[in-house]
């Protein structure tokens, strides 16, 4: 009876702190569906109704709902996350985003903020931190319980947006209770994982910060395994667990979406964008780009171009 009550009251709590954050996020987000923060880390989305399966990448971050629902989908593997749970990835990814449930009169809100290896890292140094009760799955995507305490934790980071200049000195200390929170969370086991040195986690995302500043370039994997002290059958075998594809796939994907980004904001035709971005052949590129993105590039920009041209202008104006 006691342990009902005591469960009773904590779902009361979190959904007071809910509805204080939707509050927030909803202010801040009244016209636009995604939108960055004067906080260091820190961004908003929101979402008017359902929507298909978007392509993205997601960083290492916290992404917490708190109204409506999602889904990350990596590998062919759906991750729902809600008001009740929250998802973490814990490596730079290559995903789908879905919204499940939103609507106009509730549309779904909520935020995403980057983890910062360097305070876990730190806190973990520290000592005092109970050891993590599970191991870590083989895997950069979980899904955690939302608690009050870190639903709490947020909430002081996002008041800091009503003391603007409060931020520089105070943001520190509140991203540093969130960190604090996540490591006395059901994810624990995955934030000491990325933040041991040396782990294959720190190995892994070591060879995506080269892929990601080197994807131009022709990619021997051999050589990449080798920068990051890892035999090439290891190699693959780990980044295909936690990044779920192949490094090559992964070099392919990061081309692709550079590419698009190069036909949509720069204007490059389909064949000088797939030379950028290292393609030797324009029909592989055209094919490739096909099977990622539903549709060949000519047909995908102009589509993309003529939603751009429906959408409602907005204001950049901050909210009062």
């Amino acid at each position: 009876m006691r342990r009902q009550k005591h469960m009773a009251e904590s779902r009361t709590e979190a959904g007071s702190l809910q509805e204080a954050l939707a509050r927030t996020i909803g202010r801040w987000t009244e016209g636009v569906e995604d939108r960055s923060t004067p906080i260091p880390n820190l961004n908003f989305f929101r979402r008017q109704g359902p929507t298909k399966p978007a392509v993205c990448m997601v960083e290492p971050s916290v992404i917490l709902v708190v109204q409506g629902a999602k889904q990350l989908i990596v590998g062919g593997e759906a991750y729902p996350y809600n008001v009740d749970r929250f998802l973490m990835t814990s490596l730079d990814l290559p995903a789908n985003s879905e919204t499940v449930i939103a609507s106009p009169e509730k549309p779904c809100l909520g935020l995403a903020f980057k983890l910062d290896v360097r305070i876990i890292a730190d806190l973990i140094a520290q000592g005092g931190l109970p050891p993590a009760r599970e191991r870590s799955s083989d895997k950069s995507v979980g899904i955690g319980t939302v608690s009050p305490l870190l639903l709490e934790a947020f909430k002081h980071l996002l008041d800091l947006l009503e003391e603007p200049n409060a931020v520089a000195l105070l943001a520190p200390a509140f991203q540093r209770e969130i960190h604090y929170r996540l490591l006395m969370s059901d994810q624990a086991a995955r934030l000491w994982q990325i933040a041991a040195v040396g782990s294959q986690s720190h190995r892994i995302a070591r060879a995506i910060d080269w892929l990601k500043a080197n994807y131009r370039l022709p990619l021997r994997v051999e050589e990449l395994a080798g920068r990051v002290h890892m035999s090439p059958s290891a190699f693959r075998h780990h980044f295909h667990q936690l990044a779920a594809m192949s490094p090559l796939q992964y070099q392919k994907w990061l081309r692709l979406n550079e590419a698009r980004r190069l036909m949509l904001n720069e204007k490059f035709d389909a064949a000088d964008a797939a030379f950028k971005v290292g393609y030797e052949s324009p029909s592989q590129f055209s094919r490739e780009y096909s099977r990622l993105f539903g549709a060949p590039p000519k047909r995908d920009i102009e589509s993309m171009r003529r939603k751009a041209d429906v959408a409602v202008p907005v204001s950049n104006a901050l909210p009062a």
